[in-house]
């Protein structure tokens, strides 16, 4: 759906600046959930919903996974320049539009990495994991990248993807690829609006 849009020109300008785009989220991301909960049998265990048995190790590997995938972006973006692709954050900041803002950004730190968590790293990686830990998580990396509906982002959404994908793996738990997430959509909100070009 994300790429018919585009092809068809139909992106909503600066989203993240309307209260509708929070109302939206809620509502889309809710039926999501609802879905993969129903799919998973509202089971915590086929969720990945536990909290890792080493903390420390699950820890390290979170801060190792958030430097790598940056680097990742921080070069793939020097020699690709996808820009703002997704055409979520702002052209410019505007104060007077702060407080939809916020929300949204909350919204995207929060709910989305959860749902899109137990949805790729949780449920998705819960079917694939029988054909192989290291297929799950390459599936379930290229399925998450898809579907963000971006051309030129998909390499750094494939490998942020694999990369939480690998997490999961390591640490049984979807909760460090959930820290990734969030902390992954942070520095992109909080350096769409401080390093404005």
């Amino acid at each position: 759906m994300q790429y018919a849009g585009r092809a068809a020109g139909s992106a909503e300008s600066e989203p993240l600046y309307k209260w509708s785009f929070a109302v939206g989220t809620v509502i889309q991301e809710a039926i999501f959930l609802l879905i993969v909960l129903t799919i998973a049998g509202f089971s915590a265990e086929r969720l990945a919903l536990r909290v890792p048995r080493r903390k420390a190790r699950a820890a390290g590997l979170v801060v190792a996974s958030i430097f790598l995938i940056q680097a990742f972006e921080f070069i793939y973006a020097a020699l690709a320049d996808p820009g703002n692709e997704q055409g979520l954050t702002p052209t410019q900041w505007q104060p007077s539009h702060a407080a939809q803002y916020v929300v949204n950004s909350i919204l995207i730190c929060t709910l989305v990495p959860f749902v899109e968590e137990l949805t790729f790293r949780g449920l998705g990686y819960y079917l694939l994991r029988p054909w192989g830990a290291w297929f799950a998580v390459g599936a379930t990396g290229l399925l998450f990248g898809l579907s963000h509906g971006l051309v030129l982002s998909l390499p750094v959404l494939v490998i942020f993807g694999c990369g939480v994908g690998w997490l999961r793996m390591k640490t049984d738990s979807v909760y460090p690829g959930m820290v990734v997430h969030s902390t992954f959509n942070l520095i992109a909100l909080v350096a769409a609006v401080t390093l404005q070009r």
